[in-house]
């Protein structure tokens, strides 16, 4: 089989699947494992996002309300690629490329749709059968199921510290979808954001009000560099230093790209991450760090 995998957790499955060698063609956001970076990239951003933080949200409203793509899929070389299968998702309509991204293009699609840890279980499962691996797919959920059982059983008895995600910052995004329940099982209290929502913009007044003793800064698409940049961005708030989580060096930066925003094989480590930072882990060189002091 030749596949065609526009979704980065989706490459990942199908590399934890051993299929690794089935695949061909990749999206530009495909990088894990290293391996398939070598593979032809068939899509790009439509603009350009090494601008800030603020001005990436505000081209993503506008491309959004002008109905202007925000990935430009390379169909030809795809075409070229001969693929019998390509797979995209549609849980939403920004972070990734879409099946009404791919247009013409004469092969199977899978699209994937998770929004929770059992939703990206489900995805293994989807895959593995779409690929004719089923079993396979089966026995890869139960052992990311019993890695994450490992991290409830190691932080059960352990305090909670209250914790905001945030999965942007210009304008602040609390982290919903599988996020909250990472912190559930990494032995947190959420104080903004829900199970199985949508990340979503908030108030910066509502980071105030909550004052959790931990915050956990991983931007969407943001490896750990990128994500500690946004340090001047949330130093603008003129409260930010009156933060319990502030004045107590309790500030983590992640690598979100990674870890916290894809809905992939890192699903099972980014719960062992946050244990880590919530219950007085080490950081971890290019995955996570505790915020620069002044």
């Amino acid at each position: 089989m030749r596949i065609v995998s526009l979704l980065a957790s989706a490459t990942e499955m199908v590399c934890a699947l051993g299929a690794g060698d089935w695949l061909v063609g990749r999206s530009h956001e495909c990088d894990n494992p290293p391996l398939v970076r070598a593979l032809p990239a068939c899509s790009e951003p439509a603009f350009d996002v090494a601008v800030s933080s603020g001005a990436i949200d505000a081209e993503v409203r506008r491309r959004i309300r002008a109905r202007e793509p925000l990935y430009i899929i390379h169909t030809e070389r795809i075409r070229q690629l001969r693929p019998d299968l390509v797979i995209t998702q549609s849980h939403c309509d920004v972070c990734a490329v879409t099946p009404e991204n791919v247009h013409g293009i004469e092969a199977a699609q899978l699209a994937l749709a998770a929004g929770s840890v059992e939703g990206i279980f489900d995805d293994i499962v989807r895959v593995a059968q779409a690929l004719g691996l089923a079993e396979r797919g089966r026995e890869l959920v139960e052992a990311e199921r019993r890695r994450l059982d490992a991290v409830r059983a190691r932080t059960a008895a352990l305090p909670r510290p209250g914790v905001v995600l945030l999965e942007w910052t210009d304008p602040l995004f609390a982290m919903g979808n599988w996020g909250p329940e990472l912190v559930e099982i990494a032995g947190g209290d959420l104080r903004i954001g829900r199970k199985g929502e949508y990340s979503a913009a908030i108030d910066a007044e509502q980071l105030r009000a909550a004052d959790p003793e931990c915050i956990v800064v991983a931007p969407c698409g943001f490896n750990l560099a990128r994500a500690l940049a946004e340090k001047a961005v949330l130093e603008q708030l003129p409260w930010w230093r009156e933060l319990r989580a502030v004045r107590n060096g309790r500030v983590a930066f992640a690598d979100g790209n990674l870890y916290f925003n894809r809905s992939g094989m890192t699903v099972s480590r980014t719960a062992e991450i946050l244990a880590d930072i919530l219950h007085g882990g080490s950081a971890e060189a290019g995955v996570w760090q505790w915020m620069p002091q002044c």
